[in-house]
This record gives C-alpha cells, structure tokens and sequence, in this order.
C-alpha cells in the first residue's frame, strides 16, 4: 500500500486549476518531488514531477500518445462527435507513428535551422514596427500590445494569411488552451471550445481554396498541394494541423515572452544584469524557459506494462502526466537554488520543448522571436516598468502558463 495516497479531505497534491496552483505551481511541484513523485491524481492519470522520469517518459519508445482511447476513457465514446475533440484527434501533436512520422514529414523543411535563421529580419521588423506605434504612448499591456503582435503575425507570414485578413487574428480570443488541461472539461466549456474550433475551420477552409487558387511560397499552400497527392493528407488532417500550427505557433511564444519579462522585472538583479550585458539574452532565454515554462504539462500512455517508474508499476493503456515546470526546477539537475532566476547560470536544457519525436517544431523559431522581442524592448525604453509585479493576473489555464495581462508604462 503506497503510504502517500491521499486521505479524504486533505488537500489534493496535483489541484492543477485551483487560483493558489496557477498563481505559482512551484512550491506544490516540490511537495510533490518529495513526497510523491509519480502520483495517482484523482482522475486516475499517474503525475511525474521529477526530471528523471519526465525524461525517461518523453524518450521512450514505451510511452505514446494513443490519443483516442485517452480521450474516450476519459469522456466516454461519444467524445468525438464533438468538433474540437475530433479535430484534436488528427493533430500531429496526438499521433504516434507512421502518422506522426507522415504529418511531421510535410510541415518539418518549414522549420529547419536554416530557414527560421533567415526570419530574423523580418522578426526584428515587426518588433520595430510596434514599439514605433507604440512608444509615443507612454504606456501598453506587454501581452496584447507586444508580446501577442510578433508571434501572430509570423505564423501568418508563415501560413500565407493575407494582410487585410490579420486584424481578426490580431483581436481574437486566446481561450482555447483548456482544451489541453488534465482536468475534464464541463459541457458548457466544451460546447465554447467547438464554437472556436467551428469559426478556425470555417475560415481555414477559405484560406485553402485560396490557395488553390493562387498558390503561395508558404505552408498552407505546401499542404493543400500534399492534400492533393492523396495519400499525404485527408482534408480532415489538412484542417486540424493548420489550426494546431496556427496556435502553437503563437501561444507558447506570447507565454515565453510575457513569463520571461514578468521573472525580469520580479528580479531587478538580473533586469540590471541584462541591460549592462546585453549579449546573455541567449542563455537569459534558457533560463525563462527553465524558470517558468509557458507549457506545464503534457501527457503519454503507457503502451505496455511498466514494472517501475519512480517506484510505481504502470499498467498498459494508463496515462502519465509529465510535469515540465517541476522537472525543470528538479534539485538533481539543477543544484544551485532551482528557485531562483539566474540568467547566467550554466548548462541550461530546460525541458520546455517536450522531447523524443515530439520535440517542438517551433522550438527554435520562439526562442529567435523572445531574443528580439525581450532584448528590442528593454534597448528602445530602458525606463519600462511594471505596473504592479507583484499581482500579475495569470489565465485560468494550466497546461499553457501565461499571463491575462501585463500593464507597462515609461
């Protein structure tokens, strides 16, 4: 009998969407490393807190995605009548191979080392060209103003969105990361999560006969043309992984970004640090990433039995959540107060990415994109300040960390 199941009435370990574990899930992490560290939750899904099994879950050929009878365990079988839910179910991000090894196949040559190198004008462009709009101002909010502007309009530029189409992405909601969270969805929530999809699908659908039409050196185009060979890709695969790249390509980067300037201003030592040293914005970026991960969590199913991880037998088909923001704050790897932001600190390899063959595509393009964002900002009004650091509003999401808003004024 394991001595750390939970008794009635105490307070869950893993409460992933209570106010008090979104406002900062790091001491919660640390209980869970010690006391518990691959834990039953109350949904029956295993939690892996420390950087060893996270590591382990993410690489090995053990763990997959199995995403559909995941999702039916959880909800039941008629899950995926719903929209959203269906959509997700043909995301690359949920396939295990060959499929995932066929959608990634298309996408991967628009992410190459090469290519997102050669976006750094046009990154530095766009940070320019809203900083120029703004400054005059004496006052934004980090998050929707600057950090959400850049990443959306690359993975337009990217996906071949036309300009005069941008501004109902520059405006739209960026509710739809509850999707991802661990904690089941309401009906209500569920329901909105198919309006939003429905919308995406509607407009995305347009977008391709355009592009049949008038052919783009850009992604959509590159897929619409793999949709037309047949048996690269069904139109269903074609929509789903358009919507995926479309918000993974901005939302973890406006987290990177706004995680990364709220750690800052909370720690004016290493504010000071960087502006006297401009050149450590590189490894500063590892270290927003380790600090506070803008995704938390993501999920595998153990597709045959595994005798032990972290002490606990893991039968085939059960679920494990590897906890991203508490491996990276692990003590085993990072000995020196893992607590603490230090934008010097060396050997950072945060696990904020994922890992194995699920490692993010974009990986490289959001760290290119916070490098400029966050070095631009701080060079171009070096007499920013928060609002107030202290009572930063965060969304009501888990899985993707960030900010609702992040009042600033010079």
């Amino acid at each position: 009998m394991n001595e750390h199941v939970q008794t009635a009435g105490s307070e869950p370990l893993f409460n992933p969407l209570a106010p008090e574990f979104i406002r900062n899930p790091y001491p919660h992490y640390e209980r869970m490393r010690t006391t518990d560290p691959v834990h039953l939750n109350v949904h029956g899904a295993f939690v892996a807190s420390r950087h060893a099994e996270v590591s382990l879950v993410l690489r090995d050929k053990r763990f997959g995605k199995d995403h559909i009878n995941r999702t039916v365990r959880r909800y039941g079988p008629d899950i995926l009548k719903e929209p959203a839910f269906a959509s997700m179910s043909h995301w690359m991000l949920q396939q295990d191979p060959p499929d995932h090894t066929r959608l990634r196949g298309l996408v991967v040559k628009a992410f190459t080392a090469r290519r997102v190198e050669d976006m750094r004008p046009r990154i530095q462009q766009v940070v320019d060209e809203t900083l120029d709009r703004i400054i005059p101002k004496g006052k934004m909010d980090l998050i929707e103003d600057f950090a959400f502007r850049l990443p959306v309009t690359i993975i337009c530029d990217m996906l071949g969105i036309p300009e005069e189409h941008r501004e109902a992405f520059y405006n739209g909601s960026r509710d739809g990361g509850r999707l991802l969270d661990p904690v089941p969805m309401s009906p209500e929530e569920i329901k909105q999560a198919n309006t939003g999809h429905m919308m995406a699908a509607m407009y995305f659908h347009q977008l391709f006969e355009l592009r049949r039409k008038q052919p783009g050196d850009d992604l959509v185009t590159q897929l619409v043309q793999a949709e037309e060979d047949g048996q690269k890709l069904t139109n269903e695969e074609l929509t789903a992984n358009i919507i995926l790249l479309f918000g993974a390509g901005h939302e973890t980067t406006v987290n990177l970004i706004g995680n990364g300037l709220l750690a800052l201003f909370r720690n004016p030592d290493q504010l000071a640090l960087l502006k006297a040293k401009p050149e450590l914005i590189t490894n500063a970026i590892e270290e927003f990433l380790r600090y506070d991960s803008s995704v938390q969590l993501t999920g595998r199913v153990a597709l045959e039995d595994i005798e032990d991880l972290g002490g606990k037998r893991i039968p085939k088909g059960e679920t494990v959540l590897c906890l991203l923001g508490s491996a990276n704050h692990d003590p085993a790897v990072y000995p020196d107060h893992p607590e603490k932001l230090d934008i010097t600190r060396p050997n950072v390899k945060p696990l904020s990415f994922g890992g194995g063959i699920h490692f993010c595509l974009g990986a490289q393009l959001a760290r290119i994109e916070a490098e400029i964002a966050i070095s631009t900002l701080l060079r171009r009004i070096p007499d920013l300040r928060l609002d107030d650091a202290e009572n930063a509003e965060w969304r009501p999401t888990f899985v993707l960390r960030g900010l609702k808003r992040l009042p600033a004024s010079w």
